[in-house]
């Protein structure tokens, strides 16, 4: 025994030694580093993801830099009119200052100079309804290939996103906490990720992807191949559902998401289908509200929203199959609706003859309406997208945001993928993975920025085509796209 302790001594004085607690905390949550959005390790220097000032990672000044945007128009996420000319000074990751007069520097300090021109600075894009594993895959890549592939695919969207102006996004079912911490981390340009990790769904229910001869479930055996990849969970009692949850939020999930109804992507899942229980749902957002945060569901019909609301969800995805009564509901309780105009082309990833594009028909059907009663009811509606299975799609995902002036004005739909969005991430409260104010342009916000080559208020199609007149794009202080002459 004596010796064993002698053994046991050792070993955790080598491990101290050589800095193995260090090594074991975590990323991307919590206070410092990539838990406030400040990458502990700068981002390689290259043309997607450039360090602020232009050295690599070896050679970059330890003291903060500041970036000085000059004659700029503010859309600032709030109102339906951009300002007269304004300076904004960047400081570290937070605006600092905005002012119509000069704004003088330290004198020490390392500056990055802006001359806008007179163009637009506006906040950065957030989509509230991502899936950064599912973008690029096919429905059955997604679940046969090798996950260290799928990794480096999501990653490259990831910076094609961050890209296109979306500098957040509210990522609703997948294994993204690995991704995300390669993006907090510098590693990985990319939006910033509020990830809900994996899908909590039933058996037979929308996010269930086994196949029939993974079926009876054996309470306690192996986990399926959605299970092991951190897609999606199975739960069929609220004591399952209870552990799944809290698995999630174990792993740094900023809000939890379960699927309430039918979907179209799943098999085995019809749409007039309710799929969790009112206890089950109850349990849910027992287990996430004991972490200070939320539950969201996918839920198109009015019973599945219905259960949910009852069970104390507080925000819907989708709802596109609600009818007016629900959506009294909604508005008298409060509830957040997160909802897409979904295209056509989404359900190209499915064959004509499928199950699957049936039912996106029926749910595309339904977009009128729910974008219809949401504006009726002045819901609190969030912008998504939903895109999956469609890399193609993806470079869209401005134009998706311009297709809301069916039913908002160009002002209305730009706050909506702003300012409102930014106030559904901050129902995750604590559990939020970054500290401080998004989705405005104000002093005190961090710096999540965007320079329109245009008045995005006077022409939306602007973002559409983020490649031409998005000059400037800046995350979290560092400027990853700068196409002003120097």
């Amino acid at each position: 025994m004596r010796d064993e302790v002698r053994f046991m001594s050792a070993v955790a004085a080598l491990m101290l030694s050589i800095g193995w607690a260090r090594s074991s905390e975590p990323s991307g949550s919590g206070t410092g580093g990539a838990g406030t959005g400040v990458a502990t390790t700068p981002p390689p220097a290259t043309v997607s993801s450039p360090s602020p000032d232009g050295a690599s990672a070896a050679t970059a000044a330890p003291k903060v830099a500041f970036t000085l945007f000059r004659n700029v128009r503010i859309f600032d996420g709030k109102t339906d009119k951009l300002t007269d000319a304004r300076n904004v000074m960047v400081h570290g990751n937070i605006i600092e200052r905005i002012s119509s007069g000069s704004l003088p520097m330290p004198a020490d300090a390392k500056v990055t100079v802006i001359d806008s021109g007179g163009r637009t600075l506006m906040p950065g894009l957030i989509d509230a309804h991502w899936h950064a594993m599912l973008v690029r895959p096919t429905p059955a890549g997604a679940l046969t290939a090798d996950p260290g592939y799928l990794n480096l695919v999501a990653g490259a969207e990831a910076t094609d996103t961050l890209m296109r102006g979306f500098t957040t996004v509210r990522d609703v079912g997948g294994p993204t906490f690995g991704l995300k911490r390669a993006i907090d981390e510098g590693i990985v340009a990319g939006p910033r990720i509020y990830p809900s990790g994996a899908v909590i769904t039933i058996t037979g229910g929308h996010g269930d992807f086994r196949q029939l001869f993974e079926l009876p479930r054996v309470l306690g055996g192996p986990l399926a191949r959605m299970e092991t990849l951190g897609a999606s969970m199975v739960a069929d009692s609220p004591d399952e559902v209870r552990v799944r949850v809290r698995e999630q939020l174990t792993q740094g999930a900023s809000h939890i998401k379960l699927t309430a109804g039918g979907g179209v992507a799943s098999p085995h899942s019809p749409l007039d289908v309710s799929t969790f229980t009112e206890a089950e749902l109850r349990a849910a957002v027992e287990a996430a509200e004991n972490w200070g945060t939320y539950v969201t569901v996918h839920a198109y019909t009015p019973a599945a929203i219905k259960r949910a609301i009852a069970a104390g969800v507080k925000c819907i995805e989708h709802g596109h199959l609600m009818d007016e009564s629900t959506a009294k509901l909604i508005a008298e309780r409060g509830i957040w609706l997160s909802t897409q105009p979904l295209p056509d082309e989404l359900a190209n990833a499915f064959p004509r003859d499928s199950e699957e594009w049936a039912k996106a028909q029926q749910v595309f059907a339904g977009t009128n309406t729910v974008y219809t009663l949401a504006k009726k009811y002045r819901l609190k509606t969030a912008f998504g997208t939903d895109i999956i299975f469609s890399p193609a799609l993806a470079q869209k995902q401005g134009a998706l945001l311009a297709r809301l002036t069916r039913w908002y004005t160009p002002a209305e739909a730009l706050v909506m993928a702003t300012r409102t969005n930014a106030e559904l991430l901050a129902m995750s409260g604590k559990r939020s993975p970054y500290a401080g104010k998004l989705g405005v342009v104000e002093e005190g916000a961090l710096a999540d920025l965007l320079l329109v080559d245009g008045n995005p208020l006077a022409d939306i199609k602007l973002i559409a085509d983020p490649a031409t007149n998005f000059l400037v794009i800046m995350k979290d202080g560092k400027i990853y796209k700068n196409t002003l002459p120097r």
